[in-house]
């Protein structure tokens, strides 16, 4: 779905209204929110087998409540469960598909050069949770991530149900994270080819079907676009043998055909970033050596990018953004508890502004301006056990975000 029109005229009319009524809105939050600690607790126990799934599942959907009725005293739009039935922003997906189990991998079958595989090895770990496909992978009958849409659903008014969102993670997390050697078991696919036919198929079968039941906002979380920005990772790509320029090519490839055919009315964004693993990050890199491909060749509507502090680079890449997508700027932390102020946004929107205004698509500053949304960088829990922020500072960020969109957006 196109969020502009192609029109060149437009490029020097005002900003048109698009954003005003439907995702992304010009208040974006990435998604994760802190758990409480009462839902900590139960996952604990649960963990323990000391309380069962439904037990459990009851304390979720508590904590989902709480974060829907905190979304909608900030006037937030959009609607999220705050990935409370998650332990990690990339749980969900790929160990609900058939033909995949979740195992203890050892440490070795990670690629090395990986920005979060090196935080493994300097802490010593020797293996760690991931994926096994051990079968042709298929879409499960019952879905993905439908009885969470569902669940949304019953909690807000039907006009508000095209503001749910629901955050995916993206489909190249394994493959980037073991490879070809170690992502899928060659008795059951000889090619990368043959392994993500399936899993777009898969991908595809599940937003088809959350569309059918009204979903409207798909947000797909993957850090891998990033990873492309950090040295160590492209170096290391390198001397295994790998070009970097065609395996991100691939994967944009593989997003492209899960999208293609995919409804006009579903907005489909990607939120990129350098890690948030309870308030660190995992590596540096600005969007230059990505921005092109990423924002002209992949086919999704928004992006919801890290700009909170230097190690994201600065606007430049910006240039590269065409006149029918937006961009949802990451200017709140979620690292730390120090509130930004209003005129440090302003003057941030500013640059982008500039950039945007004098880039490879030259607009006005109007439509500049309406391109962009602002949002915290990522979540504020990634990881279940959240960044080091306190409720209440989150809850000061997110209305801080709303805020700012209202003086300086609209």
């Amino acid at each position: 779905m196109s969020v502009f029109a192609h029109s060149s005229a437009l490029l020097t009319e005002g900003a048109t209204s698009y954003l005003h009524s439907n995702p992304p809105y010009r208040a974006e939050h990435i998604g994760s929110l802190l758990r409480p600690e009462s839902l900590l607790e139960r996952r604990s126990q649960f963990d323990a087998k000391l309380i069962s799934a439904e037990e459990l599942r009851k304390a979720e959907d508590e904590a989902i409540k709480e974060v829907v009725e905190l979304q909608q005293e900030l006037s937030l739009k959009t609607i999220t469960d705050g990935e409370m039935r998650r332990g990690s922003f990339y749980e969900g997906m790929f160990e609900k598909l058939e033909g995949m189990e979740v195992v203890v991998r050892p440490i070795e079958t990670f690629k090395p050069y990986l920005p979060y595989v090196q935080f493994f090895l300097a802490a010593g770990m020797t293996a760690a949770p991931s994926i096994n496909t051990t079968d042709k992978i298929k879409w499960p009958a019952s879905g993905i991530h439908i009885q969470d849409f569902e669940y949304l659903k019953s909690l807000v008014p039907a006009q508000s149900v095209k503001n749910i969102k629901i955050t995916i993670c993206g489909p190249t997390w394994m493959h980037l994270r073991h490879g070809p050697e170690e992502t899928y078991e060659k008795s059951v696919y000889k090619t990368d080819d043959e392994y993500f036919a399936d899993l777009v198929q898969a991908y595809r079968e599940e937003l088809r079907t959350l569309y059918s039941l009204g979903c409207r906002n798909v947000q797909f979380d993957d850090p891998t676009f990033a990873f492309f920005c950090a040295d160590s990772t492209i170096e290391g790509l390198k001397a295994s043998g790998v070009e970097p320029n065609e395996l991100f090519d691939r994967y944009v490839k593989v997003y492209n055909d899960i999208l293609q055919d995919r409804p006009a009315e579903l907005t489909v964004g990607l939120h990129t970033c350098r890690g948030n693993y309870r308030g660190l990050h995992y590596c540096e890199g600005g969007y230059d050596r990505i921005a092109q491909k990423l924002f002209n060749d992949l086919n999704v509507d928004c992006y919801y990018l890290e700009y909170d502090t230097e190690r994201a680079g600065t606007f430049a890449p910006l240039k590269y953004l065409p006149p029918n997508k937006a961009v949802v700027l990451g200017l709140v932390t979620t690292k730390h508890g120090k509130l930004e102020t209003m005129e440090e946004i302003r003057e941030l929107i500013d640059e982008a502004c500039d950039v945007m205004v004098e880039s490879v698509f030259p607009r006005s500053r109007a439509y500049a301006l309406n391109q962009i949304c602002i949002s915290p960088q990522c979540g504020f829990a990634s990881v279940a056990e959240g960044n080091p922020i306190t409720a209440e500072e989150q809850r000061q960020k997110l209305a801080l975000v709303v805020q700012a969109a209202k003086k300086i957006l609209e």
